[in-house]
């Protein structure tokens, strides 16, 4: 069964939820998934062993969190190319993180992406949860279920 890792960065809970349902949609169409608070990873040993790296971050002040920043750093160093990737986020504005972290992984750690960034104001919001159920499913059909 592939294995996906789900990180989220959230200053009000809005992206962590995101993460919970895209979570779901990966499991209902036959993917594992793990979730973990961005601040929480500590070293780039942290990402081995998954066949998918979702990134997520809410939008605070037009970037990302700092925890997703550092994340980010970590990834560089831990050797993500060719590894299929997703992004995400939240966001009351602008919305600019979920683009940056997509560019990022994409461009950057060469990764292969799904085709855009997730960005939602909130899971309650316009359908917000059939949107992230259907990017979770989104990432499975990239690891071929």
């Amino acid at each position: 069964m592939p294995k996906a890792l789900i990180v989220f960065a959230t200053r009000t809970g809005k992206t962590k939820q995101l993460a919970e349902i895209i979570a779901e949609g990966l499991r209902l169409a036959g993917a594992d998934a793990d979730i973990i608070n961005a601040n929480e990873i500590k070293k780039e040993s942290a990402l081995e062993g998954y066949d998918a790296y979702v990134f997520g971050s809410s939008t605070y002040h037009g970037d990302m969190m700092a925890g997703m920043k550092t994340l980010l750093f970590l990834a560089e160093k831990a050797n993500l190319a060719g590894k299929k990737g997703a992004s995400f986020g939240s966001f009351g504005w602008s919305g600019e993180a979920p683009d940056r972290i997509y560019d990022t992984m994409k461009n950057i750690f060469n990764m292969d992406m799904v085709g855009s960034a997730l960005r939602l104001k909130s899971v309650s919001v316009d359908g917000g949860i059939k949107m992230a159920q259907d990017y979770g499913r989104e990432i499975a059909k990239k690891l071929g279920l």
